[in-house]
């Protein structure tokens, strides 16, 4: 059974269309560039790093860790993740990249150039999305918290509880850092959530509904929602896709005016 969480869908839309009369801004999108995207990846995690885009894909069999590049989507270098393993999100730190799976309790250490693996780590409960900053590795877990690990060990520093005007914002998904602010996917919408890391609070709504028509996400699939956020610090550059979506976006948000 894959992740779904109906009330999430329902709040978190319920919240964007009321943050017109709330105090969370509420942003929209132009589309900068477009680029091809792999239809048959179920995309967990997305993350920029020296020019190319990296990407973890799910789904037994066929979990795998890539490197994209980013104007022709063409794969440049990929390691399948075991059969028996769902892959989920992924970060780079220093000279690793760190990946999760979603219900066998451990992650993945790989080599950032070679990706070959080179430890795992442990934890309770689900992985759904990693994010990092110079400090810190940020985890969701599809609950409202994001769990802080210490990037020399993956060990639980903290945990911070995401809320909206003082309601838990479970489901989040798919994770980044933009600018300081943790951006995360929410499973089972198009919103994304910018989330002040330290706090919890949710500052920001992104509404990417009308990106991508379901029609063309390459599949029926309930699944091919949004999920996959990154962040090119040095050209200021963003980019989302979503699962099995055959295109991938560079988009600027902009603040509907008056919020």
């Amino acid at each position: 059974m894959l992740k779904t969480s109906a009330l999430a869908a329902v709040l978190v839309t319920a919240l964007a269309s009321h943050a017109a009369q709330a105090a969370i801004p509420l942003y929209g999108f132009v589309v900068k560039n477009t680029y091809p995207h792999d239809p048959q990846a179920f995309t967990q995690g997305l993350f920029f790093r020296d020019g190319h885009l990296y990407e973890s894909t799910g789904l037994n069999g066929r979990s795998t860790l890539r490197k994209v590049e980013l104007k022709s989507g063409k794969v440049l270098q990929k390691t399948d993740l075991p059969a028996e393993v769902f892959g989920e999100g992924s970060t780079a730190f220093g000279d690793n990249i760190y990946g999760l799976t979603w219900q066998s309790k451990f992650g993945f250490v790989f080599d950032a150039r070679t990706f070959a693996v080179k430890g795992r780590f442990q934890y309770e409960g689900e992985g759904w999305g990693l994010a990092s900053d110079a400090k810190h590795v940020y985890m969701s877990d599809g609950s409202a918290s994001i769990r802080v690990l210490d990037p020399k060990n993956l060990k639980e520093v903290r945990r911070v509880q995401v809320t909206a005007e003082g309601k838990a914002i479970d489901s989040l998904n798919e994770l980044e850092i933009v600018d300081g602010e943790l951006y995360a996917n929410v499973w089972g919408t198009d919103v994304i959530a910018r989330i002040d890391p330290v706090s919890g609070k949710v500052v920001g709504w992104v509404d990417l509904r009308n990106l991508l028509p379901p029609a063309q996400r390459g599949t029926s699939s309930v699944d091919a929602v949004l999920n996959g956020i990154a962040w090119d610090g040095k050209h200021r550059r963003l980019y989302v896709t979503g699962k099995f979506w055959p295109k991938l976006f560079e988009i600027e948000l902009v603040r509907f005016e008056g919020k």
